[in-house]
Parts: C-alpha cells; structure tokens; sequence
C-alpha cells in the first residue's frame, strides 16, 4: 500500500489515453474532409453548405478539447477528464455526425 503523498507510477495508461485521443481526432478528421468532399460538386445547395460550415465548426471544436486533453495528460499525474470536458468531446462528436448526416442527405 503507497502514502498518499508518494510519487505515483502510472504505467503506461495515460500513453493509451493520449493514442486513444489521438485516434479519435482522426476519425473526426476523416468524418470532416469526407462532409467537405460530399459537399464539393457542381451544384451546392444551401443545406450543404450549412452542413459543412457547422462540421468544420464543430471539427474545430473537437481538435480544441482533444489537444487541450493530449496536453494535460503529459504532465507526471494526469487529472482526469472534467465533466465539462467529456460533455463538450461527446457533443462535438454527436453534432459532427448528425452534421455529417445532413450533408449526404
């Protein structure tokens, strides 16, 4: 049993989170360019248009909370992720879909 003053050895657990963010920022990214290429055609209607504008905002939110999260977890005792913080990555994640659906439909 450690103190709780005593230096704490995380392992490698905080490198899986980092790749686990990292991850997931690239499939947002996959997610946004494919909006971008759906939307790319002769014919661009205002739908489409709003689609892709609120994906792109909403991408750019997600990268700020994901680096924001990469950066926190470097330090030598990682605090964990805040409510506000899983609230907003969750939202970001479910508008970008419900975006990304808005645009192919």
């Amino acid at each position: 049993m450690t103190a709780p003053g005593a230096a704490r050895d995380p392992g490698l657990q905080p490198e899986r989170t980092r790749l686990a963010w990292r991850r997931t920022t690239l499939s947002c990214t996959v997610v946004a360019v494919l909006a971008v290429k759906a939307t790319v055609s002769d014919e661009i209607t205002a739908k489409e248009l709003t689609g892709l504008a609120l994906s792109s905002l909403v991408w750019v939110a997600f990268l700020a909370v994901a680096h924001r999260r990469i950066r926190s977890l470097g330090a030598a005792r990682p605090l964990p992720l805040s409510h506000r913080g899983a609230l907003l990555a969750a939202g970001c994640t479910i508008a970008l879909a419900v975006f990304g659906a808005a645009v192919i439909w």
